[in-house]
């Protein structure tokens, strides 16, 4: 009986010591599952006016993660993307980077799209140390000089000079020279940036300012500020504007019949296909910047690569369906991390900082390095003048001929056309 019994309590604690070691196992698992992915979080602009792209970089963001997913991820971790809609309102910025750092513990902070949610997110980046890498933030690190940032906006080492430039490089080819300008754009941190540097380009070519005013970023009607333009009969026009403003400017130009030599600028939303293709003919004549035209197609085969794959994604998603503006550098951004996480072998912030001052990246935008101050070293925004449109339909800017390549001198394409009036159909 005493015999049996021992058996019978050796068994019971042989099962015990069996599901107890089962148990902390699952526990084991569960929690090394827990801890596998390496987490990278960011707010992005899914509605507000700057949606339609920030939407667009998510799937390139995507596409990102899913390839290297596919290979084995990071470090031998699967890579999850942690996002939350910013509204393209700064406001939002603080809370979404304290969320992100504080309660979903994520390994890596990138930024969303543009000036206006970058720089909020700058104080707690930097009070925590961070490495931090920004989409298309003009000139932030100006303002902070901050070691751990990082820009991925193809603009050069002074970048508002660099996202202005190409407009000025046109007007200096025309003949004869022009003797005056004006400028107007909205009362917010982009603009105030862009019309700075501009204001220097002009100094420096000696031209004479006849209008620079901003205005509420509320405008809904511009006729009377291009009618107020239109009557101090400048040569050049140079507008910094959001989407909604530059579609409004454009159709705003049509009615007033602006006569300037020139007419365009740091125009953000001419680069969008939902803008592209509601203007249509009433883009022809005006000189904007661009990052990617078909024309230059043979000479970035890295990025055409990239927008076939991104093309199929976008037309299901209902999103930006060509993706030649930012896509292919919020892919590249992702390369980056990638690249600087396996050649560091950790996800230490001040190792990474440090390797990328001086690695030179392989990315899908093409091959770059950063400069000191975590701009591109080089400069690589393009300035196009639009011509040759006929309708409103996207086939228009699927295929070359609609954008005259002005600037950098490297993808020139021709000339620019004048006056600005004698272009517009």
């Amino acid at each position: 009986m005493v015999k049996q019994t021992g058996i019978r309590l050796a068994a019971r604690l042989r099962t015990a010591f069996v599901m107890a070691a089962g148990a902390l196992a699952l526990a084991l698992a569960g929690s090394a599952c827990a801890q596998s992915a390496i987490k990278i979080g960011f707010g992005m602009s899914l509605t507000g006016p700057l949606a339609a792209m920030g939407k667009a970089s998510v799937i390139a963001m995507q596409i990102w993660a899913e390839d290297v997913n596919a290979r084995g991820g990071l470090l031998g971790r699967k890579v999850e993307l942690v996002y939350y809609d910013d509204q393209t309102n700064p406001a939002t910025i603080p809370g979404i980077y304290s969320k992100l750092l504080d309660v979903d513990h994520v390994d890596l902070v990138i930024s969303g799209y543009g000036t206006a949610v970058v720089a909020p997110a700058m104080p707690l980046i930097m009070q925590r140390n961070l490495m931090f890498v920004s989409l298309f933030g003009l000139n932030v690190n100006g303002s902070f000089g901050y070691d751990r940032y990082f820009s991925m906006m193809p603009a050069g080492p002074e970048p508002a000079l660099g996202w202005t430039a190409g407009y000025f490089e046109a007007a200096a080819t025309l003949n004869p020279k022009p003797q005056t300008i004006a400028f107007a754009g909205a009362d917010a941190e982009y603009p105030h940036n862009a019309l700075e540097a501009a204001r220097e380009h002009a100094k420096r070519m000696g031209l004479k300012v006849v209008y620079d005013k901003t205005y509420p970023t509320s405008t809904s009607d511009y006729a009377p500020i291009l009618r107020a333009i239109d009557a101090t009969h400048p040569d050049l026009i140079f507008l910094a504007t959001y989407p909604n403003d530059s579609a409004g400017m454009i159709r705003a130009a049509k009615e007033v019949e602006i006569k300037a030599r020139m007419f365009g600028g740091g125009m953000v939303g001419t680069q969008y296909m939902s803008i592209k293709t509601q203007l249509g003919p009433l883009l022809n004549g005006v000189v904007s910047l661009e990052t990617f035209a078909p024309e230059i197609m043979s000479k970035l085969p890295t990025v055409e690569a990239f927008l076939k794959k991104y093309q199929v994604r976008a037309v299901k998603e209902g999103v930006d369906p060509l993706g030649y503006y930012l896509p292919p550098f919020a892919h590249a951004e992702m390369q980056v991390i990638e690249q600087a996480v396996r050649a560091v072998g950790s996800l230490d912030q001040g190792k990474l900082a440090e390797y990328m001052h001086k690695a030179t990246f392989d990315t899908v935008a093409g091959k770059f390095s950063f400069a000191k101050n975590g701009e591109w070293m080089s400069n690589r925004i393009m300035y196009v003048q639009y011509g040759g449109v006929t309708s409103n339909k996207l086939e228009e800017w699927a295929t070359p001929g609609r954008s005259t390549v002005l600037y950098p001198p490297e993808f020139k394409t021709g000339t620019v056309r004048t006056p600005f009036e004698a272009n517009r159909n």
